[in-house]
């Protein structure tokens, strides 16, 4: 018989309701349902209760209502008819009178043959792909999920969520070009959750504490934050007894994270993360999120079943052509998303796009992006047949946003300098720019001209003339690998507390000790080990492209020497607000050299610096060594020199970077009559290396005796 039309606190909505079907037997008695429809995915509010869509190949479906988030059992089970309830491999269903809150997840029924990719299991509980928000975690056991059995009382469960209520009072996209942006990357638990973050308890480590600390991030200067995954991940996804702390094994890319809400109501999480969103973009700062579609938290065949192995195994992962027991592991976590197949695509673009227009992110960071240039069979390809990262670079409402790919994955893809399409959107993070300013910086040999083509943008790598030279993402270090304290401070990582017997983390550091490899290091040592971070710092912001900054390497934040630091959640990787005090001087260096750099034209080129006689009246670069127009590209040279010229702004600068370990005198270039050179950065001069240019003394002299190891910035 036809199903019954109720009025509901959800009548008000505009959106038609689904057609309504037959009635679905459940045991004993009869409940008024609808055939619902197949789009959107996910559950929907429409007039009168909540469509349900899935995606699965399976056999049969249950949809599972519970009445409370943490509810050990379902109240409701509702089996899905084949013939009602499903078009194509689209499982959909209209239930009137459900409003959003409602608690709801799946059973799949089908067959369990490994060999043949196949992972139906009706024992477990699955979330939706399109969920919104994530309950019960205080409940979950990823064991649960992973060995036999019924894992409910223990299970994930999705929420029923309406996004149109929320005032977002005319907020909208910053918009700020590259060549205006600074990054800071931030991990949103670990930025406050730190007593000595001030903040009440239940507010360390949650969205509300980040707000709290924007004019902290103001007072530094930088324009976007990029934040380590808050899409809803296991944090059970570790080591025994250890946390997964940087969030790199989502579970629902559509849900924010949980953990960091300051709410234990689950719902409360969606206004916490656009509270702060807005706020952030009140104070002129972007969002950018890391985001992870290069794997889930499911992990190998040993993994936990949670959502997407249930629903279509094969249609999600990427697994072993001749075992699809087993998964091709692209990542070096298990498993790999299998994003350049229909529904998996059809997944990302529908994912990026909520978090631009619903949720107002302003761009996204993807991790190991090369995964995503490989075919659906796991087949390397070239960059421009990727057919999702395409689509991606050309849909409509991702026009605006950044866009940043991490262009490298472990299995062997390394497309820096490649990772673009004919728009060339996408921009890069520059491992080489890392790695050839550590050696250089360091004192290696054979790194000079290395560091030169670094600075100005890696025209080596970057070779094509109309792309834009902010869209290379300079960074000295990240979240991955050591700070910028323990680069000066470490000849070698020291992971021992991952309990992996320090054999995790990269050996690829080019770091150096400054000579003492203690925490306790006479006056010698940590006044060489601040000098050599202000020159780091400096090239960083002297470069030409978009710099990233990792939260804390402003007051020399410490992680004892972990380069791996993915599962420490405690003090090792949480930042020390108490450093802002103790290393004032190193902040404001910071915040000044942001500043200064952010002010002048030079610093915000669309186009590479022009290497051309001063005649043709571009912005320009001109190289030297200790003497003028004579840079020394040799093996053994440990310094550059370089001067920097705009003629229709009037900004005329010179660089000296000394990274030999005695003094050297360089030749300054002459100026005409009555202009002088000021001493504007000099990494030598203790507490006071930056001078405002107001204050900044002449420098009277036709040379300048640099320190060794040391920067030093003038202008005109």
């Amino acid at each position: 018989m036809p199903a019954t039309k109720t009025q509901s606190c959800c009548s008000n909505r505009e959106t038609p309701c689904p057609t309504h079907g037959s009635v679905i037997a459940l045991g004993d008695h009869q409940e008024n349902v609808a055939a619902g429809r197949s789009f959107p995915l996910g559950s929907t509010l429409v007039a009168g209760g909540v469509n349900f869509s899935v995606f699965s190949t399976c056999d049969g479906l249950e949809l599972l209502l519970f009445d409370a988030p943490d509810s050990p059992t379902p109240s409701r089970v509702i089996a899905l008819d084949k013939k009602n309830n499903k078009t194509f491999h689209y499982w959909h269903v209209f239930l009137p009178d459900l409003c959003a809150g409602q608690t709801y997840a799946y059973r799949t029924y089908g067959p369990s043959s490994p060999e043949r990719g196949l992972r139906f299991d009706s024992t477990k509980v699955l979330i939706d792909p399109y969920s919104r928000a994530v309950a019960n975690t205080s409940n979950y056991s990823r064991q649960a999920a992973s060995l036999p059995g019924d894992n409910c009382p223990a299970s994930l469960r999705s929420i029923v969520v309406d996004t149109s209520q929320y005032d977002w009072e005319k907020d909208a996209p910053l918009r700020t070009p590259f060549s205006q942006t600074v990054i800071y990357e931030l991990h949103v638990g670990g930025f406050t959750k730190s007593a000595t973050s001030g903040l009440p308890a239940h507010k360390r480590g949650t969205f509300s504490g980040l707000k709290e600390k924007i004019p902290y991030l103001k007072s530094l200067g930088i324009t976007a934050v990029e934040l380590l995954p808050v899409h809803q991940f296991d944090e059970q996804d570790a080591p025994p007894g250890l946390t997964n702390y940087w969030g790199y094994a989502p579970i629902a890319f559509f849900a924010p994270h949980a953990g960091y809400s300051s709410s234990k109501n689950p719902l409360d999480v969606l206004d916490e993360f656009r509270d702060m969103v807005k706020a952030l973009h009140k104070a002129g700062i972007e969002v950018i999120l890391d985001v992870v579609f290069n794997h889930t938290a499911e992990g190998d065949h040993h993994g936990p079943t949670l959502s997407f192995k249930g629903f279509d195994n094969a249609a999600y992962y990427m697994l072993e052509p001749s075992n699809p027991a087993k998964y091709a592991n692209f990542t070096g976590c298990g498993n790999t998303f299998r994003g350049n197949y229909s529904i998996a695509q059809r997944l990302i673009l529908d994912c990026l796009r909520y978090w631009v227009s619903e949720m107002h992110v302003d761009g996204f960071r993807f991790d190991l992006a090369s995964t995503l240039s490989r075919d659906a069979s796991g087949k390397p390809q070239p960059i421009e047949l990727s057919n999702v990262l395409s689509a991606i670079e050309s849909d409509p409402i991702l026009a605006g946003a950044k866009l940043i790919a991490e262009a490298w994955e472990p299995a062997g893809l390394y497309q820096v300098g490649s990772f673009i399409n004919e728009s060339h959107w996408f921009a890069e993070w520059n491992g080489p720019f890392r790695d050839d300013v550590r050696r250089f910086v360091k004192g290696d040999n054979s790194t000079a001209k290395a560091a030169a083509l670094r600075i100005t943008s890696s025209s080596d790598l970057y070779s094509r003339p109309e792309r834009e030279p902010n869209r290379s993402i300079h960074f000295i270090t990240c979240h991955d690998g050591f700070t910028l304290n323990d680069l000066v401070s470490n000849n070698t990582k020291r992971n021992e507390d991952n309990g992996e017997n320090n054999c995790d983390g990269t050996d690829a550091n080019f770091s150096w000790n400054c000579g003492q490899e203690a925490e306790h290091v006479d006056f010698a040592a940590e006044s060489l080990r601040a000098r050599q971070i202000k020159n780091f710092l400096t090239v960083l912001f002297i470069a030409q492209g978009t710099p990233m900054l990792l939260m804390g390497d402003e007051v020399r934040r410490s992680q004892r020497g972990n380069n791996n630091a993915y599962c420490q959640d405690n003090p090792i990787s949480w930042f020390d607000w108490s450093l802002v005090d103790k290393n004032k001087a190193m902040f404001d260096f910071t915040s000044d050299l942001i500043a200064f750099t952010q002010s002048l034209h030079l610093f915000q080129q669309d186009h590479l610096l022009c290497t051309m006689k001063p005649e043709c009246g571009c912005p320009r670069i001109t190289w030297h060594g200790v003497k003028l127009n004579c840079p020394d590209w040799s093996d053994n040279s440990h310094s550059l020199a370089f001067s920097l010229s705009d003629p229709k702004s009037e900004e005329h600068l010179h660089v000296v970077l000394n990274a030999f370990w005695e003094p050297l005198t360089f030749k300054l270039p002459p100026l005409q009559k009555g202009k002088h050179w000021h001493r504007i950065i000099d990494t030598s001069c203790g507490d006071a290396p930056f001078t405002p240019y107001a204050e900044a003394p002449r420098h009277p002299s036709c040379s300048y005796d640099v320190t060794a190891r040391s920067c030093v910035l003038l202008m005109v």
